[in-house]
């Protein structure tokens, strides 16, 4: 059997507020195989960021254990984390955090030349990625040129350029209208199988769930 993916066993994260211990997180499982699209549905405040940031390791203060193709990742330093984070995992966020200045096919290759991609190879692989998200014609629209749900595909494009094992994406369509959701999400997902990628997407659309391979919910700090 192939090695998962991700392999969350036990994760926990609490808060302090107004003198009351809030148990966000609640000791959650969750294992991901490869190639496995896994949709995270809970309502707001239910704890999805919160794990995603922790599978994603940017937040530290969790307990547990977070295996990512393998590794034990939780108590890695800086460097370690910053090294499977650009080696393993691709993000995307509901606000596209694109760069203002550079345009749809640059800002795709920046992520690639960081991992040390020559520029020839970020651009062939830029305008692949690009192209297969309906923005052939747009690869050197700077973000304020594009429309958001544009702008939402070039960061979908970035999240999934250097082909990670894992894409995590936290509410990746929660500022655009329904039918333009509709659109990224099934071509989010279409990308990441066609790549051979997993995927963990919190999100609230229901209508995800018929496009994926599993659904969880997150409820009361637990999966079920």
């Amino acid at each position: 059997m192939s090695e998962p993916v991700l392999q969350v066993t036990g994760l926990a994260r609490s808060f302090e507020q107004g003198g009351a211990r809030i148990e966000v997180l609640n000791g959650v499982d969750l294992t991901v195989a490869p190639g496995e699209i896994v949709a995270l549905l809970g309502p707001s405040g239910s704890g999805k960021s919160t794990m995603l940031q922790a599978v994603g390791l940017l937040e530290g203060g969790f307990s547990g254990r977070i295996g990512i193709c393998g590794e034990d990742v939780g108590n890695l330093d800086d460097l370690g984390r910053t090294r499977v984070r650009r080696q393993r995992l691709g993000f995307v966020y509901q606000f596209h955090h694109l760069l203002p200045d550079f345009s749809a096919r640059e800002n795709v290759m920046l992520a690639l030349m960081v991992a040390g991609v020559a520029e020839a190879t970020a651009s062939a692989r830029a305008d692949e990625l690009l192209g297969a998200l309906g923005l052939g014609a747009r690869l050197t629209h700077k973000p304020a040129q594009l429309s958001g749900g544009e702008q939402q595909r070039v960061a979908v494009a970035r999240a999934l350029a250097n082909r990670p094992a894992l894409v995590l994406a936290d509410e990746p369509t929660g500022n655009l209208d329904e039918a333009t959701a509709q659109l990224v999400l099934a071509q989010l997902v279409n990308l990441v199988r066609g790549q051979g990628s997993a995927a963990l997407i919190a999100t609230h659309n229901l209508a995800l769930a018929r496009s994926v391979d599993r659904v969880v919910t997150l409820k009361a700090g637990r999966l079920a």
